[in-house]
């Protein structure tokens, strides 16, 4: 693969190479590969087409998990969050010792391994958050509390330069791998003033269904703001805003 240098920019293929952009800028590769129908069929590419139904199931659960947290992710995430929680179910996809290769799933792998997931590299809660608070997860009522005793924000939360004030997230997502579905709720703080003065004790309660026999995915996020003439903004677009698996609770 070598990047593309100078002032005009190419997409698309001329010959036997292919122009494209990625994250890491514009890049271009020779064309080649296998055929399709040769991949599907030859029993030599046995351990391929298994690897691709994996990929594949992993790809579908990422997405799932990305929809559930769609209203929190949209403040708090980074440009490689896709490819960063593909190669974390992958890695779950691994540990199902249920099923063959090939016919391994995310439902039944090691889910835990999910915890501490930061969606936003760039802004985590456990560098941003340092009030000690408590988790509660009630399956039989399918609800989750997180308490946080009363603290004093500039000292029980590290805050990026520019920040006036803040808002604390947290939520819980029922998630059906098997059926692409789920259930999810949250609650939020509310925006805060981030100085020297105590704020009373807070509760954040999310539910989903009762008695679930699938997954529940628990996180917990900060979002900092700053107020110039009375409006509240995103500090620099969110860019240190911090969203975390805090749990995961499964049947």
């Amino acid at each position: 693969m070598a990047k593309q240098k100078g002032i005009i920019k190419l997409k698309g293929t001329l010959g036997d190479i292919t122009f494209y952009k990625t994250a890491d800028g514009y890049v271009a590769r020779e064309k080649g590969g296998i055929d399709k129908k040769r991949i599907e069929s030859d029993p030599a590419f046995q351990r391929t087409r298994e690897n691709g139904s994996e990929f594949g199931r992993a790809g579908k659960g990422g997405k799932l998990i990305r929809m559930a947290l769609r209203t929190l992710m949209r403040e708090a995430k980074d440009g490689r969050v896709t490819s960063r929680l593909l190669k974390i179910l992958m890695d779950i996809i691994k540990t199902d010792t249920t099923n063959e290769r090939g016919l391994r799933a995310l439902q039944n792998g090691e889910l835990g391994k999910l915890k501490g997931f930061d969606f936003n590299i760039n802004g985590k809660l456990d560098t941003s958050l340092y009030t000690p608070y408590t988790v509660s997860t009630d399956r039989a009522a399918g609800s989750l509390q997180i308490q946080l005793p009363a603290f004093t924000p500039n000292i029980g939360i590290e805050a990026p330069e520019g920040t006036t004030h803040f808002k604390l997230v947290a939520a819980m997502s029922e998630l059906d791998f098997e059926n692409n579905a789920f259930v999810f709720d949250g609650s939020e703080s509310g925006i805060l003033p981030w100085n020297a003065e105590e704020i009373a004790a807070l509760d954040l309660i999310a539910s989903v269904t009762a008695n679930s026999t699938l997954p529940l995915l628990q996180v917990m996020g900060i979002s900092f703001y700053q107020e110039v003439n009375g409006q509240m903004y995103p500090l620099k677009n969110g860019a240190y805003n911090a969203l975390n698996v805090i749990g995961i609770d499964t049947p």
